[in-house]
């Protein structure tokens, strides 16, 4: 457990340095950092070789963070993170408080209320949300495992999680739903 507790400390420590973390997620190995942070956004566009118009995920620990970055929050919602079977990311018509490039042009915001418990931890000592993006070059396929991540982008991060490297149980990345300010919903990734 000191391992752990150690990895959340530094992890903790390099996103309100304004750092980049690798870390592992409810879903796949994600590149993370503080996203209320304007230049630690900017830094996740360079080392993804990311396009700056494509929207980012962003990971909350309760519904009360939720509520505090996302404008109005369709009843829907919560009704959809009851019933998914596992992680489920919502694209909400507005977000706020969230550092440029967060959301998209329109203002939406893909958000997911995290289950894992490193990634709950993390949040609950950050106290802010967190930009999670697949461990990978943009166009790149995600990586399965933390031995799929190349180790150029590896050698770009600020701190690597030690939590979970080991671990080989094969994950994906969540299901996206987009919830639309008329009431809609769009199935964007299943």
């Amino acid at each position: 457990m000191n391992d752990f507790n150690d990895d959340i400390n530094t992890a903790v420590t390099t996103l309100r340095n304004g750092g980049i973390i690798l870390y592992p997620t409810d879903t796949i190995w994600g590149l993370g950092c503080d996203a209320t942070n304007d230049e630690a956004v900017e830094k996740i566009f360079s080392i993804k070789a990311r396009d700056e118009s494509k929207s980012l995920i962003v990971l909350v620990n309760s519904e009360q963070m939720l509520e505090r970055y996302v404008d109005s929050i369709p009843a829907i919602a919560y009704e959809l993170v009851l019933v998914a079977n596992g992680p489920l990311t919502i694209i909400y018509p507005e977000g706020k408080n969230m550092a440029k490039g967060v959301c998209a042009a329109d203002g939406s915001v893909g958000i997911r209320i995290c289950s894992d418990e490193f990634c709950r931890q993390l949040l609950a000592r950050l106290r802010k949300p967190l930009v999670s993006t697949s461990a990978n070059f943009s166009g790149k396929p995600s990586p399965e495992f933390f031995g799929d991540i190349e180790s150029d982008l590896v050698n770009m991060v600020d701190y690597s999680v030690k939590y979970r490297q080991n671990d080989r149980r094969k994950n994906v990345p969540s299901p996206v739903i987009k919830l639309n300010s008329d009431g809609t919903i769009r199935i964007v990734r299943h």
